[in-house]
């Protein structure tokens, strides 16, 4: 791990209190707001940042996940199905971190934001609407999984951006139950890529506690408006954060090209 870059406490703790707003607002592990703010507003290392989010996610995922568990906002059998896929996608995630370029990768996952930002204004969840599990479902969630684990270990992301809106619109999840079942999928996922990132010391565990700490305190607040919110609105409010997301991903990506 690269030692050189240390941030200080208060920029971390503002990282983390947006990362938990993200968090319980969209059902997201609030990767994709940290990541980018520790690499570019706190410079620390890519791959270090990366792997920081990943661990960061961990309490704010179980805080997330017990607050909409308690409101019987969590599909346990789909969690579980997707878990499996997770740990073993995030121990394959951490290995590429640690010895491929992520360009291609992040250029795939541009795209599929892309489809699914078009995708939100198109389709509203209704709320009650279940996961119908099959024999077709259960093997289809596991596979969602791992490719969510590849693109945690490799992105940072807790992976929410990816099953949220692939539980609403393949599955048929209600909004609330997507994302109650994504936080509760990544708590497995952290662990299985934090344990690849340290073993290859891509984490900084002193940022990714000051980070995830802070997270939780506001990952309530999130799931306070996301409950409080008809779903079309919350469809417009992913989109937007989607589209944010690709921006800036574009911008470093053009950015880097430049220098």
């Amino acid at each position: 791990m690269n030692d050189t870059v240390r941030p200080g406490i208060f920029p971390l703790l503002l990282v983390g209190l947006a990362g938990g707003l993200m968090s319980g607002l969209f059902g997201i592990g609030g990767g994709t707001i940290i990541v980018p703010a520790l690499a570019l507003w706190l410079s620390m290392p890519q791959k270090l940042s990366a792997g920081t989010s990943v661990a960061a996610i961990l309490p704010t995922a179980v805080v997330g996940a017990t607050t909409y568990a308690v409101q019987g906002y969590v599909d346990w059998v789909a969690a579980l199905c997707l878990a499996v896929g997770i740990v073993v996608g995030a121990q394959v995630g951490s290995h590429l971190l640690a010895k491929l370029p992520v360009g291609a990768i992040q250029w795939g996952f541009m795209v599929f934001l892309l489809a699914i930002i078009v995708s939100l204004w198109f389709v509203v969840p209704q709320r009650g609407d279940e996961i119908e599990i099959t024999a077709v479902t259960v093997p289809l969630l596991a596979v969602t999984g791992f490719a969510t684990g590849i693109l945690s270990g490799v992105l940072g992301i807790g992976g929410g951006a990816v099953v949220v809106p692939v539980l609403m619109f393949f599955f048929g999840s209600d909004d609330l139950v997507a994302k109650g079942t994504s936080l509760l999928m990544m708590i497995p996922g952290s662990i299985s890529g934090t344990l690849g990132n340290f073993r290859r010391q891509n984490v900084d565990l002193r940022a990714a506690a000051v980070v995830g700490i802070a997270a939780c305190v506001f990952v309530p607040v999130g799931n306070f408006f996301a409950v409080a919110i008809d779903p079309f609105w919350g469809n417009v409010a992913f989109s937007l954060y989607l589209a944010f997301i690709l921006g800036q991903m574009l911008f470093r990506k053009l950015r880097s090209r430049g220098e």
